[in-house]
């Protein structure tokens, strides 16, 4: 089982697998700067290289490196398209320093202008930080992943529909096919809050995910439980065990064939403890 939580870069990037190894984990997840924007820090190689190799030793699954929330690749306003475009561009850039990972983004709000302009929005910035990546470092090490979303809000990404629509568009745009380059990261707490009951029908929202999207897009699953009752889109994450979905769904999902090998990334609401338990209770009911 490839499982890992949400980590901070306070102790530097070496510090994200140490601290993984400690907690039982062996991939984690990290903000690729602030959470709520800003300036990123500078990358030390020394430091980047001392995960890698820490990864390699440790055979760790790949690391999700996740956006700050504040980059919105559908706002209304164009500099904050611009601020989002330069921020994506320069992640793909810094993510070379640590090869083999994911970014994971949540893919914006529409502010207003509609669900049909919010995607094709995204999918325009999703094609032209690919195009710039290509132009300033040639194809990224890193695979982009659309996270799906609970529906708050203007959100978009609510349903698998419109996460195909960004990505059919995406292609579309970039000129080409995109499957090596840009794929899903299926949150639970999300899908749940979006109306997708996991608890009572897993199969058949994994079913309806391969048939809309395709299994073969999706390369990780961030493992919430959610304080909300099914389809109340709002994203509120609840620890393990502990909300409407329930440890045995939970259990159903860790252990589902489509989904078992994909590295699972906890977001719940604890520290390091409380990850360290849940990762081995969660071990403990892998088959």
């Amino acid at each position: 089982m490839h499982i890992g939580y949400h980590e901070s870069t306070s102790n530097g990037l070496e510090g994200l697998g140490t601290e993984a190894l400690k907690a039982g984990a062996d991939t984690f997840a990290f903000f690729t700067r602030n959470p709520r924007g800003g300036s990123a820090k500078a990358i030390e190689k020394s430091d980047a290289d001392k995960l890698n190799a820490l990864r390699k030793e440790h055979n760790f699954a790949s690391p999700v490196a996740h956006a700050p929330y504040t980059m919105n690749p559908c706002s209304a306003d164009p500099h904050l398209r611009e601020y989002a475009l330069d921020m994506m561009t320069e992640d793909f850039k810094r993510l070379e320093f640590t090869p083999g990972c994911f970014y994971n983004f949540h893919p914006g709000s529409h502010t207003g202008q509609g669900s049909e302009v919010g995607i094709d929005l995204t999918s325009t910035l999703i094609s032209q930080a690919l195009k710039n990546v290509d132009n300033e470092i040639g194809e990224s090490h890193t695979v982009l992943l659309i996270e799906t979303m609970a529906g708050k809000g203007s959100e978009i990404g609510r349903t698998f529909q419109e996460v195909q629509q960004i990505i059919s568009l995406a292609e579309e745009k970039y000129g080409k096919e995109l499957s090596s380059r840009l794929g899903v990261c299926l949150d639970t707490c999300h899908i749940w809050d979006g109306g997708y009951d996991i608890v009572n029908n897993l199969d058949g929202v994994i079913t309806e995910f391969d048939k809309v999207v395709g299994l073969s897009r999706l390369h990780a699953v961030h493992l919430n439980d959610s304080m909300n009752d099914l389809g109340a889109h709002k994203d509120r994450h609840q620890k393990i065990g502990q909300g409407f979905i329930g440890l045995e769904a939970l259990v159903r999902v860790i252990n589902h064939p489509a989904l078992k090998n994909l590295p699972f990334i906890l977001e719940t609401p604890n520290e390091f403890e409380g990850y360290k338990s849940e990762i081995e209770l969660l071990r403990s009911k892998y088959n």
